[in-house]
């Protein structure tokens, strides 16, 4: 089949392309992500994707536009419940965008993350599939995750430090002011997203 790729990242792309391909599919990658923040961050990872695409190599679709202010708005009152909004509107344009272009089926590069909500994409994604009347080919990429980040190591890929958005951003660096009294006691143990999750 000819699918086509949502990429969050490049470092979460490696394993879905690789596999996708042994598969025999031919991939078209589409980075678009509009919860990338800051917009420094965003070009770098659509930099580093550049980068591996060319690698591999494989062609890659860039949406000209970063509707920042439009994912703003869906998400700033749902508190943690954001991230299915988050999935919703990056699928429902790669989705859209595979029925416009006569692909055979879309999927997502974030099926590789273990720190991504797996189940909510894969609803998400059945959503847009049947909104857009495109097939989703679902794949569980996490078994791969260790040989993911060994190959992004390997090739030098940017790895970033948190998920994208300005609020996992928060959650990954902002730590309160703390009294004298608080700074000594112990801190609680908090599992927080390591390089490289889109």
């Amino acid at each position: 089949m000819n699918i086509l790729l949502h990429i969050c990242c490049a470092p979460c792309a490696i394993v879905p392309v690789e596999e996708l391909r042994d598969e025999g599919h031919e991939v078209t990658g589409m980075f678009f992500n509009p919860n990338i923040h800051p917009f420094q961050e965003h070009q770098r990872r659509l930099e580093t994707l550049r980068e591996y695409a060319e690698m591999v190599p494989f062609p890659v679709i860039w949406p000209e536009d970063y509707p920042l202010e439009e994912y703003i708005q869906a998400v700033c009152s749902l508190g943690p419940d954001r991230c299915i909004q988050c999935y919703r509107i990056r699928l429902d344009r790669v989705a859209g965008a595979a029925k416009a272009g006569g692909y055979d089926a879309f999927t997502s590069s974030l099926l590789y993350s273990r720190y991504q909500r797996h189940d909510q994409i894969r609803e998400v994604a059945a959503e847009m599939s049947r909104q857009h009347d495109v097939p989703f080919l679902y794949r569980d990429f996490r078994e791969g995750w260790q040989e993911g980040l060994r190959l992004s190591r390997h090739m030098g890929l940017y790895r970033q430090p948190y998920c994208g958005c300005i609020f996992s951003e928060k959650e990954r660096f902002y730590r309160p002011h703390r009294t004298a009294k608080q700074t000594a006691a112990k801190e609680p143990t908090v599992d927080r997203m390591p390089p490289g999750c889109g």
